[in-house]
């Protein structure tokens, strides 16, 4: 036993529906086994989660859908439709974007094992409904017979290979709608069984109009086509089983069609204008239909004269004429002709005297048979209408007449030639107007109205053609010579010549008359000037460099067409007449004149002329003071004449424009001030020079300072910035060392700054700055325009005051023979951080021999220069001494090896010394210190002797108590205590560098029982 194998099959994809539509997909389930009632799942995988499934619909259970299809589902908008037991179909009755995607048709297994395909799947994509099906509604009332159109424009977008198919549908009311015709999408054109037969007979069409429209078009409308058109269009698309699906149909808005059925009865009249006619005058006959509907039916025409038949014209309306009549037609002079669907017409062009007689017309209906055949129907006809043709006069008179015997430039003018008895327009009169020059004897033909009616030119005056106009009243032959923008060329004599004439049977031509008018002589004159120009007077006054603004006003002309030469001029009081400056041609060519060549104002003009064509400007730019004078203008009206040449028509000059050009008004101020400003020595000042104001603000300015110093007669250049900020120095900075001290800018528009860097006392004087402002002429020329001096800064430098002090304490010390003593020197306060010291000690002692005790010798015993150089020893002191700077203001002087000599007041003297700015040293403070006395004891002296030897110390010892005399004593041993120390610090030791001191030379012998001595020359002091 063998088991079928299940096999589930969908709808073939993919396929392609439009958005909002109705759409179906099928699935059946074939080889299950089970009961015959199988249950089908429609899930959707999208194409942004390919492999995701969406539940749809089931037909097994309601709660099958996810939430995205439930209310969908609920609403019968998707569901599905079961076909048989193991078919069914999904419907989703409004396709939406959102729906495109792999659908996949489920069926759940009944089979006691699986065995084949459960499911299916196929493509379903959703592209956008582009049709569109567009009518013009409207109501349209028609008389049965009448024709009917109506348009209808299809258009699709589908990117996709699609086909279109159109049917016209016809509704009445409540009643289902009939075809009229249809295009189906395989481009076949079928009616509708109700239209079916008058299809075949031509009497509907379906064409195409254009890319989109299609027209229908009914013929012989019938009272049964009243009703409601309207066109029904749908796309259609090739699925993959090669089925073609309407994927869209939609249908446009309707037209009203009202039908009137018609009334088959006529009747006809016969018209002409008049009754009595001359030789050679046209005549015209119109029979006249009336009927309804008449281009729905057939008429023939047939016409008569005195009962014989001349013409006749069937319903397609191609005249047959008879005999002699179609000769004349042949020849242009006869006439039959359908005017309308109901006026016909038969008209003779030139009347013989035989053709006077009865003339009539019949119409006759026809009607039209299936086999195209036509059968006579009613006949009618209007009375007959008698007309009467009469010979022709040949006696006639000519006069040529004007109402403007004398005419203006470019005005016009009429000449008429006035034939006599009226002959009607229809009579053969060639009239010639002839034409004598003013100046002139001779005349010569100027044009023609020929006898055909054509106009023929002479070839004397060609220029006349383009302005004149010939014409010829309709009820006469008089013939009216119109001459428009008349000249001096249109001036002369004119007179007319007509002539009557006969057309003959073999269309010749027999001249029955002629006759001349008289002359007219036409005198045409220049017009009246109306040239006016403003002779108003004004006077300018402006700063060079502005434009000087010049206008000459037209305050009336002759003509709206005038054109104008302007001539500009200037009068300066050195010349007799003005000079040319620039003309302007009434053609708007420039000419400049000699004025304006010899002062070089060509590239400095400009002219204008406004858009209203009366004001003219001339502008001088950039002026300049020598542009100063009395400016006019001469205009010149020109007007063009008939004959396309330029005359000049009148001149007038305008009135003087008075032009005063200054240099600027100088504005230029200097800060006035004055100053004092007082410095020290070595330090930097700043002079400003400020300008306040200035003349331009374009204007260049140059800066030179000046310096006027006590006990020189004049002041000396020191510094000078020029306009175009080049720096030069005066003598003064240039010889001197000021040119490297000298710094001059200007940080900001007008403020000028000069900075002495390290100011000397040579620097002191009275600065004051000079400016100059300098302006740019029109020429691009620069010249100087103010200067201006500022205010006196007087600089005073000085050097710094002394403030130089030195300890004056006074002191006394003791010491032994051999031993050392120091002698400080102390500097309290200093007049500069920059100053350097020199130091000298001084030994004040008794004068040998001398009588009075107080008498003192002063012995230089060391001195030390601010260079550090040192003075030679004194001879005894040689080798004793020892230099030590232990600070910048504390020096001090060791003696080594004191002797008895060696006794007496020691002080020091200091002088300050400080560099000036260019590097020179001066001294500029000195002070002496307080007296150090020194008492040497001899190695064996005794207590006794010491007071002995030392008065001071005597006086004090037997003068004063016993406890001072203790005081004094315990002041003595401090100060050697203090001296001991010292001597220690000055040795190196406890860290206290050896100040300027190199490694001491020692002197010593092991021979020698005295002790070492130190020895200090100059040069070996750091």
């Amino acid at each position: 036993m063998a088991l079928a194998q299940r096999q589930v099959t969908v709808q073939e994809g993919p396929l392609y529906r439009t958005e909002g539509s109705h759409v179906t997909l099928w699935c059946r389930v074939s080889g299950y086994q089970g009961p015959a009632e199988q249950n089908f799942q429609w899930s959707i995988y999208l194409p942004s989660a390919p492999e995701r499934e969406v539940q749809i619909v089931s037909t097994a259970d309601p709660s099958f859908p996810y939430a995205i299809y439930t209310q969908r589902v609920r609403s019968r908008e998707i569901y599905v439709e079961r076909l048989q037991g193991d078919a069914a179909r999904l419907h989703i009755t409004e396709l939406q974007d959102r729906d495109a995607g792999e659908y996949e048709c489920h069926t759940p297994t009944t089979d006691e094992r699986y065995f084949g395909s459960y499911s299916a799947k196929m493509t379903l994509m959703v592209i956008p409904d582009s049709l569109r099906v567009t009518a013009v509604p409207q109501t349209l009332n028609k008389v049965e017979r009448d024709s009917l159109e109506l348009k209808c424009e299809v258009s699709k977008s589908t990117a996709q290979h699609s086909h279109v198919s159109i049917a016209w549908y016809r509704q009445r009311g409540s009643e289902p709608p009939v075809e009229v015709i249809s295009l189906s999408r395989d481009f076949v054109l079928r009616a509708g069984s109700t239209y079916a037969q008058r299809q075949a007979t031509g009497d509907i069409r379906l064409d195409k109009v254009g890319e989109t429209t299609s027209k229908l078009t009914i013929y012989n409308l019938h009272p049964s086509d009243q009703g409601e058109f309207y066109c029904e269009a749908a796309e259609w698309i090739q699925d993959p089983d090669k089925s073609w699906y309407a994927m869209t149909r939609k249908r446009s808005q309707g037209t009203i069609v009202n039908v009137q059925a018609t009334d088959k009865e006529f009747s006809v009249r016969l018209e002409t204008e008049k009754r009595i006619y001359t030789v050679g005058e046209p005549v015209e006959f119109r029979c006249i239909l009336e009927a309804q509907n008449v281009p729905d039916r057939y008429f023939s025409i047939s016409w008569a004269f005195n009962s014989s038949l001349i013409a006749s014209l069937g319903p397609n309306a191609v005249p047959v004429l008879n005999n002699e009549f179609a000769q004349r037609e042949a020849l242009g002079q006869l006439k039959v002709a359908k005017e309308s669907d109901n006026v016909f017409v038969l008209k003779i062009y030139r009347l013989r005297l035989e053709d006077s007689g009865k003339y009539n017309c019949r119409v006759t209906e026809r009607e039209k048979t299936v086999t195209g055949d036509f059968i006579d129907k009613e006949s009618k006809r209007p009375k007959n209408i008698p007309i009467t043709v009469l010979p022709l006069k040949a006696g006639f008179a000519v006069t040529a007449i004007s109402r403007t015997p004398g005419v203006t430039y470019n005005e016009s003018f009429d000449l008429q030639c006035i034939i006599k008895p009226h002959y009607p327009s229809w009579v053969p009169v060639s009239v010639t107007w002839r034409f004598q020059p003013a100046g002139s004897t001779e005349f010569h033909d100027l044009v023609t109205f020929t006898r055909d009616g054509g106009v023929q030119w002479g070839d004397r005056y060609a220029g006349f053609r383009t302005r004149t106009a010939i014409e010829k009243a309709e009820s006469s032959n008089n013939v009216r010579l119109s001459i428009s923008r008349a000249s001096d060329t249109e001036a002369g004599k004119y007179q007319c010549v007509a002539e009557l004439w006969r057309k003959n049977y073999n269309s010749s031509w027999t001249r029955l008359a002629d006759r001349t008018s008289n002359l007219l002589e036409i005198r045409v004159l220049r017009p009246v000037t109306k040239l006016q120009v403003s002779k108003s007077k004004r006077s300018i006054t402006l700063v060079e460099n502005r434009p000087i603004p010049l206008n000459c006003s037209v305050k009336s002309q002759t003509s709206p067409d005038s054109h104008f030469a302007v001539l500009w001029y200037v009068h300066k009081p050195s010349d007799a007449d003005g000079k040319l400056i620039l003309k302007t041609t009434h053609s708007s060519a420039f000419e400049y004149g000699t004025y304006a060549e010899e002062e070089g104002l060509r590239g400095r003009l400009q002219f204008e002329r406004s858009a209203s064509g009366g004001l003219f400007s001339l502008t001088v730019q950039r002026a300049e003071v020598r542009d100063s004078g009395s400016y006019y203008c001469h205009v010149e009206e020109w007007l063009l004449s008939p004959n396309h040449a330029w005359y000049k028509l009148a001149e007038e000059v305008s009135g003087r424009t008075e032009v005063t050009v200054k240099q600027p008004d100088n504005r230029l101020q200097v800060n006035q001030t004055h100053k004092n400003v007082t410095i020290l020595e070595n330090q930097w000042v700043t002079l400003e020079c400020l300008v306040s104001s200035r003349t331009s603000p374009s204007s260049q300015l140059s800066v030179e300072w000046y310096i006027w110093r006590p006990g020189h007669p004049e002041k000396e250049a020191v510094a000078r910035l020029s306009r175009q900020s080049i720096l030069r120095y005066g003598e003064l900075a240039a010889l001197g060392d000021l040119r490297n001290r000298l710094h001059l800018e200007s940080p900001s528009q007008g403020l000028y700054l000069l900075t002495i860097q390290n100011a000397t006392v040579r620097d002191s004087g009275a600065y004051d700055c000079r400016v100059e402002e300098w302006l740019q002429d029109p020429n691009d020329r620069w010249y100087k325009r103010a200067e201006d001096l500022s205010g006196i800064i007087t600089l005073t430098v000085k050097q710094p005051d002394p403030t130089l002090q030195v300890d004056t304490a006074t002191s006394n010390l003791t010491v032994q023979e051999k031993e050392s003593f120091p002698l400080d020197c102390s500097i309290l306060s200093r007049s500069s951080q920059e100053s350097y010291f020199a130091v000298a000690w001084y030994n004040m002692r008794a004068k040998e021999g001398g009588g009075h005790s107080e008498e003192e010798e002063r012995e230089a015993v060391l001195s030390v220069g601010p260079d550090a150089v040192f003075s030679q020893e004194a001879g005894r002191w040689e080798g004793r001494l020892r230099f030590q700077r232990l600070s910048a203001v504390l020096f001090r002087l060791t003696v080594l090896q004191a002797g008895v000599a060696d006794t007496g007041n020691y002080s020091c003297r200091v002088e300050e010394w400080l560099a000036d700015p260019n590097g020179v040293w001066y001294r500029l403070a000195e002070e002496e210190s307080g007296a150090v006395a020194v008492h040497v004891q001899d190695a064996g002296s005794t207590l006794q002797s010491v007071i002995c030897s030392n008065d001071a110390l005597f006086y004090f010892v037997f003068f004063y108590p016993f406890p001072i005399f203790g005081i004094l004593i315990i002041t003595i041993l401090l100060v050697r205590f203090k001296s001991r120390n010292s001597s220690k610090n000055s040795e190196g030791k406890n860290g206290v560098p050896l100040l300027w001191i190199k490694e001491p030379h020692l002197n010593y012998s092991p021979t020698c029982l005295e002790p070492p001595v130190l020895s200090i020359h100059p040069g070996t002091i750091d």
